[in-house]
């Protein structure tokens, strides 16, 4: 069982050079240090897994499902300490990295019971004395690599069906959310989990990349799952399809909100400001482009951009919408996107583009704007489909607005760029929530509601650019983490060829109905 500074063999430790952790709130901070591994010892740690996997599927499921119920437990027993520590690593207002730690308990919860129903099917036969069977079995080892900006509870819809259903877990965090990553395999190893079953491996993404390349071509990786970007999510599932493996791939989004003319406004608002910036619009489920009906346009986005300017934003420990950034290179990503305003875009949403400074000041700031990675809000009006803007995730604290005029052009335009994770229409109508959802193309789709936010038993993913039709949370992650294998069991003493030795029963084909029973005479 690992702990804090030493090199176990659920921790490998070869050096490749060290990491800082720094809290983007107050960059002076350091959270955590780690020694970033080569890419030799994210093999080493799966061949450690592959040994262990098989002592682990051998412990009956429902056994194992009373360890995932002591993992959730013990998150439970940890909640605040857990969420300080999100909240310090990543800047996540303190309300949402409760929530994201009540997420992994919610997620034990529903899989404690899946350890007595990974229920397979008896079928009956097509010849007799013949009995057919089919049986959930693990895929083997799991290389699990997810991304930081939820760095508790997406590992937790990866680790905890994965460890359930017999497999063991080659982790990799991302960097800037080493310390939440650890205090996580922390508490699954103290729940029960163990060494070798569960592997924490810190790398960066191209000795990862390496190191994953090695361990599929020596058949030591049997499921690739991975939460990032839609770039590298196709790199990832480019590799994977040389060696004939479906990856689970949680990728990108650019997530549209539909506002109809018969919307409530103030709840279309409300949902666009918590879909849009919470986080700092640095959710794969963020708000992307708002499409508003022509007639209401100017009434809703002016009621949008006061909702936006009077928004607190500072300090994560407080009540604030948004805090920092994540971390630099997220920074200087949203950099880059900022340039992409263009002449005929309207900029709204605060006094100020860019990172907030003494020279850009934002109103209400809460907290030292110059101590973390702190950035204004920003409202686009005038979006066009051919803008970037548009196009592309941006990851950060922006959201473009367009208009439209009949239902079939607003779902167009939400399907334009080609991602397909979330999408939400505002409406009074049942029939137009209802034609939105079968023209949209996003695997998850909320009327009246926010883009964000997902309940721990629905299945979460998305299609296009936003992933490869994999699905987590609920009973649909399952299937990426079994696989399916048939019994055909024959006790009749001869052998019975399928399709070949069936009986069959023949009608009288010429038969017709007599007079009497109202045939024709």
């Amino acid at each position: 069982m690992g702990h804090a500074g030493e090199a176990t063999p659920s921790e490998p430790q070869d050096e490749a050079g060290e990491y800082l952790s720094r809290n983007p709130s107050r960059l002076d901070d350091v959270v955590a240090r780690v020694r970033l591994a080569a890419p030799d010892t994210l093999v080493t740690a799966a061949e450690e897994a592959q040994r262990a996997q098989r002592e682990w599927a051998r412990v009956p499921a429902p056994v194992r499902g009373r360890v995932i119920a002591g993992f959730g437990r013990l998150v439970e027993a940890n909640k605040e300490s857990l969420a300080s520590l999100v909240t310090r690593e990543i800047g996540k207002p303190r309300t949402e990295a409760l929530g994201e730690v009540q997420e992994i308990i919610d997620t034990c919860d529903f899989f404690v019971g899946e350890g007595r129903r990974l229920y397979g099917q008896t079928v009956p036969s097509e010849m007799p004395d013949k009995q057919l069977f089919t049986f959930r079995t693990p895929v083997g080892v799991a290389t699990i690599i997810t991304a930081g900006n939820f760095p508790v509870a997406v590992p937790s819809w990866y680790l905890v069906p994965a460890l359930l259903c017999g497999n063991a877990v080659v982790w990799k965090p991302a960097e800037y959310a080493a310390g939440a990553a650890r205090a996580v395999a922390e508490l699954a190893w103290r729940a029960g989990v163990p060494a070798g079953a569960l592997n924490l491996v810190y790398a960066d993404g191209e000795a990862t990349f390496r190191g994953l390349e090695t361990a599929l071509d020596r058949g030591l990786v049997d499921k690739v799952g991975f939460t990032g970007s839609s770039a590298v999510g196709t790199r990832v599932g480019e590799l994977c399809g040389r060696y004939l493996q479906s990856p689970t791939l949680e990728l990108g989004g650019k997530n549209p909100m539909v506002v109809a003319p018969d919307a409530d406004l103030d709840l279309a608002v409300e949902g666009a400001l918590f879909s849009g910036w919470g986080t700092a619009g640095q959710r794969c489920t963020s708000l992307g482009n708002l499409i508003v009906h022509r007639d209401i346009h100017d009434e809703f986005l002016a009621r949008l951009d006061e909702a936006v300017r009077g928004a607190t934003i500072g300090e994560p420990t407080g009540e604030v919408l948004y805090g920092p950034m994540l971390d630099q290179k997220f920074a200087d990503n949203f950099e880059r996107i900022l340039k992409d305003i263009q002449p005929h875009h309207t900029v709204l949403g605060s006094n100020a583009v860019g990172r907030i400074s003494d020279d850009a000041p934002r109103a209400g700031f809460r907290g030292d704007h110059a101590a973390g990675l702190y950035y204004h809000p920003v409202l686009l009006d005038g979006l066009r489909t051919d803008d970037a803007i548009f196009r592309q995730e941006t990851f950060g604290p922006i959201v473009g607005v367009t208009t439209y005029e009949t239902l079939e052009e607003a779902i167009e335009l939400g399907n334009a760029p080609g991602y397909g994770l979330s999408a939400a229409i505002y409406t009074t109508d049942p029939a137009t929530a209802f034609r939105f959802r079968e023209g949209i193309g996003a695997g998850m789709v909320s009327a009246n509601n926010s883009t964000s936010g997902a309940e721990a038993h629905l299945p979460f993913g998305g299609n296009g650019k936003s992933g490869n039709g994999g699905r987590l949370s609920g009973m649909w992650v399952i299937d990426q983490f079994t696989r399916w294998q048939s019994l055909n069991w024959d006790f009749s003493g001869k052998l019975q060829k399928a399709q070949m030795d069936v009986g069959a029963i023949e009608p009288e084909w010429d038969y017709r109905l007599p007079a009497e029973l109202g045939g024709q005479s």
